[in-house]
């Protein structure tokens, strides 16, 4: 893979351990499905998770991916880039962007440069590819959500009966009454809808979908007040029958990352996940209202941890900066990640050594890793254009699955190893040299 040169970016080395306290509040939006856990008990001995093959522990540590799939290598830490930008990306942004193995361009992508956001998906991932073709690009839809930057929409447009109608006549359903939600079991709906990722998909530069807005669709009360039980069970069977009818379109090199994967919906998805090549996960700390408890972040790892063992992609995303519990009417159900952002002066070493070592007691192959200060690329953005001095540490193949003892977790790797403690939201990595020749 690529790698620009980032000198001037890098960051401090985190040599101590790094403790960070957040409060803990349990609780789940009323929509929610309701999770109830049960504490793991203080003194419980150890338990080791289910062993993995033993082929995945002593890979060599720069396998070539298989098939379709992004370049994978344990040599180092294995990242993720999502990002938007409405104008164009600049050079010196395309060079960054070259070093990721694995890119979604978002939804807004070069919408105002090139008018729309198919057009602008497809300069930015020419640009990308011609620094590192082996990068991957996601072209991004929301399943539900009708966003207004693409050129596609002119079509949907003419479709009667094309979006849900709630109560009262009321049609636009997502994000608190700002978008329309798609009829997804309308069959001239779906087919505009694959029919346009079928479309951006033909193009060589995008190398598959990401697919958003699934939570919403899954989640048991989403929507429910405005259309009713039995519209939204209908509403579920229309979307497990468009990815289907995606991945026929598509063919089956063409990569299907779905944001499936959360805790508190059925299964976890779980089961959902079946349909895609893995999951994109946000919400990794909380589902609810407020900051969750260890519980919840215990299902978040059990969750990651099978769907990576079983050989899913895995796209983790986790925010640097405090949740903004004080978010209100932009997110009801709790469905969106909402943070404060990072401030100028703020120190986020010990938080970026936290999530780290929540990501490297879960990943496995084809697992990849993103903290953010959001999704935007402009200077408000505290890391883009950044790449911390812990991705260029030697980290290697790990010995084995992690090991837990109640709320901590430990694993070792060829160069490192990570300790953490979910309760106290402590964080540490101890990083090995290499050994000399």
């Amino acid at each position: 893979m690529a790698r620009a040169a980032f000198s001037k970016y890098k960051m401090k080395l985190i040599k101590t351990p790094s403790i960070l306290f957040l409060a803990l509040f349990a609780g789940l939006s009323p929509s929610c499905k309701k999770v109830e856990v049960t504490p793991p008990a203080p003194t419980a001995q150890v338990q080791e998770a289910p062993p993995v093959p033993a082929a995945q522990v002593a890979e060599e540590p720069s396998a070539p991916a298989p098939n379709h799939w992004p370049e994978f290598s344990w040599d180092r830490v294995p990242t993720y880039m999502h990002i938007r930008k409405a104008k164009n990306f600049t050079e010196d942004e395309i060079k960054y962007l070259a070093t990721f193995p694995l890119v979604t361009f978002e939804k807004t992508t070069g919408s105002e440069t090139y008018q729309s956001t198919e057009d602008g998906t497809l300069a930015a991932a020419k640009a990308v590819k011609e620094i590192n073709p082996s990068t991957k690009v996601l072209y991004y839809r929301n399943v539900t959500v009708h966003y207004g930057t693409y050129k596609a929409n002119a079509e949907i447009d003419k479709v009667p009966g094309a979006f849900l109608v709630g109560k009262q006549g009321k049609t636009k359903l997502n994000l608190n009454g700002k978008y329309e939600a798609y009829d997804l079991n309308a069959p001239q709906v779906r087919e505009w809808w694959v029919g346009n990722v079928k479309q951006l998909c033909a193009d060589p530069v995008i190398d598959g979908v990401f697919l958003d807005g699934i939570v919403k669709v899954l989640s048991l009360g989403y929507m429910v007040r405005d259309i009713g039980k039995e519209r939204k069970a209908a509403l579920v069977e229309g979307y497990k029958t468009m990815m289907t009818e995606t991945r026929q379109a598509i063919g089956p090199d063409k990569i299907m990352l779905a944001n499936v994967l959360r805790v508190g919906t059925p299964d976890n998805g779980l089961e959902a996940i079946k349909q895609f090549d893995g999951s994109y996960l946000e919400h990794f700390e909380t589902f609810g209202e407020k900051v969750a408890s260890g519980n919840y972040l215990a299902q978040s790892i059990e969750t990651f941890q099978k769907a990576a063992r079983e050989g899913y992609m895995i796209a983790m995303t986790v925010g640097l900066s405090e949740m903004d519990t004080a978010d209100g009417e932009r997110n009801l159900h709790k469905t969106d990640e909402i943070r404060k952002g990072l401030g100028k002066n703020d120190d986020y070493s010990k938080r970026l050594t936290y999530l780290l070592s929540l990501f490297l007691v879960c990943a496995e192959k084809h697992s990849y890793f993103l903290a953010h200060d959001g999704y935007h690329a402009f200077k408000k953005n505290k890391v883009w254009m950044t790449r911390p001095a812990e991705f260029d540490r030697p980290l290697g193949p790990p010995k084995g699955p992690a090991v837990q003892d109640g709320y901590i977790y430990t694993r070792e790797f060829a160069h490192a190893k990570v300790r953490v403690d979910i309760d106290k939201q402590v964080g540490e990595i101890e990083w090995l040299e290499p050994e000399k020749n």
